[in-house]
């Protein structure tokens, strides 16, 4: 099972960006799927993630109201679409594909994509 994360890049503050997340074969169809971060220094953190359904998606409250995680039902690719991009937003992404059928911060992971690393900087 791969996940192949992309869209990562340099940005400054206030652009917006969009990361995708590509499982392989049917993985993930059935499954929650979501984004954490890591920034330099720091713990690994929840971003978003989302239902196997396109719904019950939930936010880590540092960036709900700016990022969304849209997702077809069933599908195994999800995006992480961040506005109003800021500095504290830097980190490396990392996709995730959850063993139950939902996803948020303390659900098990089962397979973590490489990451994707944004940059928010002027």
């Amino acid at each position: 099972v791969q996940l192949q994360a992309s869209g990562g890049g340099l940005v400054q503050p206030g652009d917006s960006l969009r990361l995708s997340c590509q499982a392989s074969r049917r993985t993930g169809s059935n499954n929650g799927m979501g984004w954490f971060r890591q920034a330099p220094g720091k713990e690994r953190e929840f971003v978003a993630a989302i239902g196997w359904n396109g719904g019950n998606s939930v936010y880590a409250d540092t960036v709900k109201g700016r990022f969304t995680i849209p997702r077809a039902r069933a599908a195994s690719t999800v995006y992480l679409q961040m506005n109003t991009l800021k500095p504290e937003d830097t980190a490396v992404y990392y996709c995730a594909v959850y063993s139950s059928s939902f996803g948020g911060r303390d659900q098990r992971v089962a397979y973590w994509g490489q990451g994707t690393l944004v940059t928010v900087s002027s």
